[in-house]
């Protein structure tokens, strides 16, 4: 604001220089008193006090001009035309200036109101398509109205992130990424909101969520994130690989295509079970996320055992460590199997059949979400015994809290 401030008032400077004659009446019509308001030597008090204030108090001068312009204009006085029209000018650049810091105070204040951000924020974005400060701020809000179950702004919103995110990788930047910490953890932000946004949508929404987890900042350290990683996994990967199998290889004779396939389904399941003990594991004693742990900690050991002869045996010692080891990445399916062990998935020491070892995979372990599929068998191979009940958004007490908001705020 203080940056549109100082060029608003460069531009009235220079506007004022080129009314000289009106400026000079300035001094003793401003001191008068009248009934009419809008009466020559009323309008020339008013136009004084925006003079007296557009170098101090922009708010007043805003009023004054306000007022000024209200009165009727004599259309012959070229003077006057050029006057009401600069007033008209410095009016739309204030208020264009109060609206952008406005959406700030509306998304990021203890007295948020989502709603009227949206619709002050559509005006911002109208002058201003661009304004990367009101697309993130939009793009919070469009999230933290989600996650009230007010989903009225969801599509709005996700396009806004998306095109938040698209113009931080290009390059643009803004002055002052308050109310969060830096470029990172908006994006880490950003992602995450692109995620929840498309819960419906599991195949897009992974890609997200695992691009928030690689920036530093507060997403990459909540419990949900993984939670959400893991959920997205199952919704998505899993239960298409998972159909596909059974429809395809379903109570017939194990073949090097049934192997392949079950492959490719376990390595996402050692996703899974990687994403749910880096949940519990960030999770740990915080009272705000126990609700969530119990979930997810049951989801783990159910798909922990199924990939280890139903043994969970490692399982604490793996949890213990995960958060020491990278996120993996999404995994390249496999279209070949390892000529030295036929039918063992690349990612993890777990059988195909789902009864390996008690050994932990080296893939580390995640969580089941809502619309569970059952697990593959082949050649009467076990699956997990206890479905877990599993929803694809985390415990709402997982959810990252409201930034904190910062002053002096700039575009």
């Amino acid at each position: 604001m203080k940056k549109m401030i100082k060029l608003i008032t460069i531009a009235a400077s220079l506007a004022l220089f080129s009314l000289p004659v009106f400026a000079n009446e300035l001094t003793s019509g401003a001191a008068e008193t009248f009934q009419d308001a809008c009466t020559p030597e009323a309008k020339t008090a008013i136009y004084g006090e925006f003079y007296k204030e557009i170098k101090g108090d922009q708010a007043k001068a805003y009023e004054a001009a306000k007022k000024y312009v209200a009165c009727p204009a004599d259309s012959s006085d070229e003077a006057e035309v050029k006057r009401v029209q600069y007033l008209k000018d410095f009016i739309a650049k204030y208020e264009r200036a109060r609206r952008k810091d406005q959406v700030i105070d509306l998304v990021y204040s203890s007295k948020s109101d989502f709603p009227k951000a949206f619709e002050v924020g559509r005006q911002v974005l109208q002058d201003d398509p661009e304004n990367l400060r009101t697309l993130i701020a939009l793009s919070y809000a469009g999230y933290s109205s989600a996650v009230a179950k007010n989903t009225s702004f969801n599509s709005e919103a996700l396009g806004y992130a998306k095109k938040s995110v698209q113009m931080i990788e290009s390059g643009k930047t803004v002055d002052v990424w308050a109310p969060f910490s830096g470029k990172d953890e908006t994006l880490g932000y950003l992602y995450y909101t692109v995620g929840v946004l498309n819960a419906q949508n599991p195949n897009e929404a992974l890609p997200a969520f695992i691009k928030a987890a690689q920036f530093e900042g507060k997403i990459k350290k909540l419990p949900s994130t993984y939670a959400y990683i893991a959920g997205t996994y199952e919704a998505g990967p899993y239960a298409t690989l998972s159909a596909e199998y059974k429809k395809k290889y379903e109570g017939q004779t194990e073949s090097p295509e049934s192997k392949l396939a079950l492959a490719n389904i376990n390595q996402i399941i050692d996703r899974m079970v990687d994403a749910y003990a880096r949940a519990v594991a960030l999770a740990g004693s915080d009272a705000q996320y126990q609700a969530g742990k119990k979930d997810w900690m049951e989801g783990l050991t159910t798909w922990y055992k199924y990939r280890h002869n139903q043994s969970d045996a490692g399982l604490n010692e793996m949890i213990a460590s995960v958060l020491s080891t990278p996120l993996p990445p999404f995994p390249t399916p496999i279209t070949t199997l390892p000529a030295s062990t036929p039918g063992t998935p690349a990612s993890g020491s777990g059988s195909t059949s789902g009864t390996g070892s008690a050994a932990a995979p080296k893939a580390t372990t995640g969580t089941p979400a809502t619309g569970t599929t059952t697990t593959p068998t082949v050649n009467k191979s076990t699956a997990p015994a206890t479905k877990p009940n599993t929803t694809t958004k985390p415990n709402t007490a997982s959810n990252p809290g409201r930034p904190n908001i910062k002053r002096n705020h700039r575009h």
